[in-house]
């Protein structure tokens, strides 16, 4: 297979790495109590300021549900990053399109603020970019 971003090319595995590093950088803040209550200002008063919404007031139970959720992507890009393989592309494809389908869900249902759109859109977007190679590779053997 010849695709320039068939997920045994390098270009795929930049790709990976390019995920991992927009994860790195967009969840770091979630690890832990104390920069989740920094990032969470920080959001909702870029909502405030562009009318896109604030983010709900802090609750212990969002707190930990929010490092928890940092924390594992913390290391999952960690990973991505030091040792890329194409089936780490794969996985995050499949995570981040549970991702996005949770982001749409609540944010159409549920009255989320807008600011999370642009997550949304990023978040689908490195997910299409991931799985589309898989999708139009006929053998499957070497994700695992």
């Amino acid at each position: 297979m010849n695709r320039l971003l068939s997920p045994s090319r390098p270009a795929y595995l930049r790709l990976v790495r390019a995920s991992a590093w927009y994860d790195l950088v967009v969840t770091a803040g979630f690890a832990t109590p104390w920069t989740y209550a920094l990032l969470h200002d920080a959001l909702s008063s870029l909502g405030e300021a562009t009318g896109l919404g604030t983010l709900p007031a802090l609750d212990p139970m969002q707190t930990l549900y929010a490092n928890l959720m940092g924390s594992v992507v913390v290391i999952w890009s960690l990973l991505r990053i030091t040792r890329p393989l194409p089936v780490h592309g794969l996985y995050d494809g499949a995570a981040r399109t549970l991702f996005a389908l949770w982001q749409a869900y609540a944010l159409t249902t549920q009255g989320l603020p807008a600011l999370l759109w642009p997550f949304f859109a990023l978040e689908t977007a490195f997910g299409a970019a991931q799985l589309v190679p898989w999708l139009r590779q006929r053998d499957w053997s070497s994700a695992v």
